[in-house]
């Protein structure tokens, strides 16, 4: 596959360069951000270092993602809780911070692009094609779109198959192993608090707090779509 490595460093890019041309990628590098948006459309998956130059990472991390929907995984030195949040609600598949072992990252890389490709890029996660309602929250899976009360909510696609997951059975309480699973493709990802960091996501941007329901020391439900 062809991978846009977006990093500043020249002995880092030169290290994850090697590693990628060994399992047999192509690699183009870019150190800025503008960079990066102009070769987006050629990847078939991105390394996004946060530290550039010219734009924080990421904001650029947000506009990567309005224009494609390509695997993309930050790798980063920035280690604080609220950079991995912000990183994994601007869009990125997995979020991997410096120093790390180069076969972690490969390892990662592999599993973000199963999943990827068992998900169609796409549909993975939404398996039902009718409308969902919950009180003024509509949820359509084939069309990949949620409004509430008319107006348009847009989500992370992320977020969005893990509501789509939810509203296929909505009468259901789904194990945090069962949503990781199918949507990440790895039941053990619950200690990266990935899957709690996109249901406050849709919790926030949805304004509808009772949309998704916990369901303490086990998983989630979709709600009744409540402020």
């Amino acid at each position: 596959m062809h991978a846009l490595l977006v990093e500043d460093d020249d002995r880092m890019a030169q290290a994850l360069g090697t590693a990628l041309a060994r399992r047999g990628h192509t690699v183009r590098r870019v150190a800025r951000a503008q960079d990066a948006l102009r070769h987006t459309h050629e990847a078939e998956f991105v390394l996004l270092d946060l530290g550039l130059p010219d734009l924080d990472g990421i904001e650029l991390l947000r506009r990567l993602r309005t224009v494609c929907g390509v695997p993309l995984i930050v790798v980063t030195a920035r280690c604080e809780e609220r950079d991995i949040v912000q990183g994994l609600r601007a869009g990125a598949d997995d979020y991997v911070v410096k120093p790390f072992r180069m076969a972690e990252l490969m390892a990662r890389i592999d599993s973000v692009r199963r999943r990827t490709d068992a998900r169609g890029d796409r549909d993975r996660g939404a398996p039902g094609t009718a409308t969902v309602r919950r009180g003024d929250v509509e949820v359509d899976p084939a069309g990949r779109t949620v409004t509430v009360a008319g107006t348009h909510v847009r989500l992370t696609r992320r977020e969005f198959d893990v509501l789509a997951l939810l509203a296929a059975r909505p009468d259901e309480v789904h194990s945090r192993a069962e949503i990781l699973d199918r949507i990440w493709g790895d039941a053990f990802l619950a200690a990266s608090r990935s899957l709690d960091v996109h249901v406050a996501g849709i919790r926030a941007k949805t304004g509808r707090s009772g949309l998704v329901r916990t369901v303490r020391g086990y998983g989630y439900q979709l709600g009744g779509g409540e402020r």
